[in-house]
């Protein structure tokens, strides 16, 4: 009797104490979902953005994207040769043959319009604009971009200096590349110095040496690495005091590869100043024009094509004959060296 008396009275309490704890629940958590909801349907209409439609009229099929910019590479090796020559001295270049001009003409031209009266600027520089044909000696093989030091016969001042660090033996031999234009130059005391780090080689724009040093070199060459001189670069010769003058004041100049273009390449080089003599400028310019064409591949057809006289500000480009200068095609011996060359290394391999 006392123990079913007991057994009511304890589900009664469980039954009473179940709503609380379901209420507790709902009490402690409902805030929390209400807010998750809230902070998800905030981020979907934040995500809904509304997009205006414009109605367009009917457009023909042919008509149908040309206000797309579109892109047309036209071949810069184009031939103009079959354009009427001007018989007048004002025509639109659209539709005749560029004027080709004398070195000394277009110089003369160039100097006039520098003249006080016009840009007033006697002390231009005068710029080869120079065109290339990339085609390499076998099929579908072009040039890569070269880049080349040549010392023209006249001096001309730029606006940039040069640091040159040179290594030689010998005290006379030292003193007369000092002598030459070297900034700093030295035997092997130079290589302690750069090994306790007292001398930075990236301080110097070129880095050159004397076959008589070049062993005493090698415990540097790890620092030097690309930078080590060799014959292959025009780093190394015994005729140091030459290197020295070039590297002092000859012109760098870049070939570069066109871009959408793979057969063709253009540089534009400095070959002096207007306030030159015409003579000195033409002297440059065939000097520019035979060191490029000594690295020409040895193919048949043209490797330079055109040429351009440039002096700003003035926006004239004179053209003209590279070919009074350098032969237009290489001679039968050079080819039939060349075929007797690639016959050796056939039979080589």
């Amino acid at each position: 009797m006392a123990g079913t008396l007991f057994r009511s009275l304890f589900n009664t309490a469980l039954s009473l104490h179940k709503p609380n704890v379901t209420t507790l629940k709902s009490i402690h958590t409902g805030s929390v979902y209400y807010a998750a909801r809230k902070g998800t349907r905030a981020k979907a209409r934040a995500k809904k953005v509304k997009v205006e439609i414009t109605k367009i009229g009917f457009i023909p099929h042919n008509q149908r994207g040309k206000n797309k910019i579109t892109k047309v590479h036209v071949n810069k090796h184009l031939d103009y040769s079959f354009k009427m020559e001007s018989k007048d001295d004002v025509y639109p270049m659209r539709y005749y043959r560029w004027l080709t001009y004398t070195a000394e003409d277009a110089i003369t031209a160039h100097k006039e319009t520098h003249d006080p009266t016009m840009y007033n600027a006697l002390d231009s520089l005068l710029f080869a604009q120079i065109e290339f044909n990339m085609e390499a000696v076998k099929k579908n093989r072009y040039l890569d971009n070269i880049i080349r030091l040549t010392l023209l016969p006249h001096f001309f001042p730029r606006d940039e200096e040069r640091t040159i660090l040179a290594f030689c033996k010998g005290p006379e031999l030292i003193k007369q590349v000092t002598e030459a234009g070297a900034t700093t130059v030295g035997s092997t005391e130079l290589v302690k110095k750069i090994q306790e780090g007292e001398i930075k080689l990236s301080d110097y724009d070129y880095v050159i040496a004397h076959p008589n040093i070049l062993t005493d070199l090698v415990p540097i060459r790890g620092l030097m690495k690309r930078r080590f001189p060799n014959v292959r670069s025009g780093t190394l010769d015994p005729n140091i005091c030459d290197l020295v003058k070039k590297f002092a004041a000859g012109v760098q100049y870049r070939i570069v590869k066109d871009d959408h273009q793979q057969n063709f390449g253009s540089v534009e080089v400095p070959v002096g100043r207007l306030n030159m003599e015409t003579k000195q400028l033409i002297e440059n310019i065939d000097a520019l024009l035979k060191d490029l064409q000594s690295i020409r591949p040895k193919r048949d057809g043209l490797f330079i094509t055109r040429c351009y006289l440039t002096s700003p500000p003035s926006p004239e480009k004179l053209k003209i004959d590279p070919f009074v200068y350098v032969d237009r095609t290489l001679s039968k011996e050079v080819q039939e060296d060349s075929d007797n060359e690639d016959e050796e290394v056939a039979a080589k391999a």
